[in-house]
């Protein structure tokens, strides 16, 4: 069974241990526990959380990708596993040594997968993508003109209004995006780890401070699952409704939904590990492109 519950703790103190291969959770009021095979992230976001050196090593060892918040309640950091795949010396060897052109093609598949499902949300919510699909062929290698930054900007205005600026360090629903971002960020580089790839090396983003470029590479496509959800809630609750444990509750149920991939129903974690294989193979020679699907 695909490990796909995320445990957010961010209500009350709590102390965190390992028992039979079982993280117990146990707060005032209560006592609870899951098994580490079932769990995909887990997100601390309460400061006044405790954990033992088991729960951290059995997180890793079962595949879990661990994120910590700041005092904002914002996703500050991630803990992932060091091993995922018995290959893995071999496939960090292929991925370092991956030639430019392979790279540029491979980014120009990720954008246009990328814009094509921005475009699908913008029909479903307004009856039109606002000319997104006709973006989609001029994405060229490397996308050396940037087409997706000239789709960013029509797609944040269609679906958010004129009014509405991607800001990270805005006190708005900005504050949901980044939460949703990270969340599948996690769930991205958790795939990455388990294909036997390294989260650092990255096809597009090199950004020194980005410890997980591959990660943010691979997670552009599955971007809009994200911006749908933060859309209804939204529309239901306003764009000055309270960050609280309902929006992050309705968020992680956009994340673990499970969505038709050609006729059968998947988890996005696992979508996103299949992704992550076809990479690999990419990398080895074995096939052309990515396994993207149409979410």
């Amino acid at each position: 069974m695909t490990s796909e519950r995320i445990l957010d703790i961010a209500d009350s103190p709590a102390g965190l241990r390992i028992r039979h291969e079982q993280l117990v959770l146990k707060t005032q009021d209560r006592e609870a526990s899951i098994p580490l095979a079932e769990l995909a992230v887990l997100v601390v976001s309460h400061p006044q959380v405790t954990y033992t050196q088991p729960v951290l090593a059995g997180l890793v060892e079962h595949g879990a990708a661990l994120i910590v918040c700041d005092r904002r309640h914002m996703p500050a950091g991630m803990l992932l596993p060091v091993e995922g795949h018995h290959l893995q010396a071999e496939r960090f060897d292929t991925q370092a040594h991956a030639s430019l052109p392979t790279r540029k093609r491979l980014w120009q598949q990720i954008v246009r997968a990328k814009i094509k499902a921005q475009a699908r949300l913008l029909d479903r919510i307004n009856g039109k993508d606002f000319g997104l699909s006709g973006l989609v062929r001029r994405v060229r290698s490397g996308d050396p003109q940037n087409v997706e930054a000239t789709a960013a900007r029509r797609y944040w205005t269609a679906l958010f209004g004129k009014g509405f600026r991607r800001n990270r360090d805005a006190e708005d629903h900005n504050r949901n995006l980044n939460y949703g971002y990270a969340v599948l960020r996690a769930a991205v580089a958790r795939g990455i780890c388990a294909a036997g790839l390294h989260p650092s090396l990255g096809l597009h983003h090199h950004n020194r401070y980005d410890a997980f470029c591959l990660a943010s590479d691979l997670a552009e496509p599955f971007r809009p699952v994200v911006d749908g959800a933060v859309h209804e809630w939204v529309s239901r609750r306003g764009t000055k409704a309270a960050f609280d444990k309902s929006a992050k509750e309705h968020l992680l149920n956009a994340l673990t939904a499970r969505y038709n991939l050609r006729g059968e129903w998947r988890t996005l974690f696992d979508i996103v590990a299949r992704t992550a294989v076809t990479l690999a193979h990419v990398f080895e020679g074995n096939r052309k492109a990515l396994e993207l699907p149409e979410i």
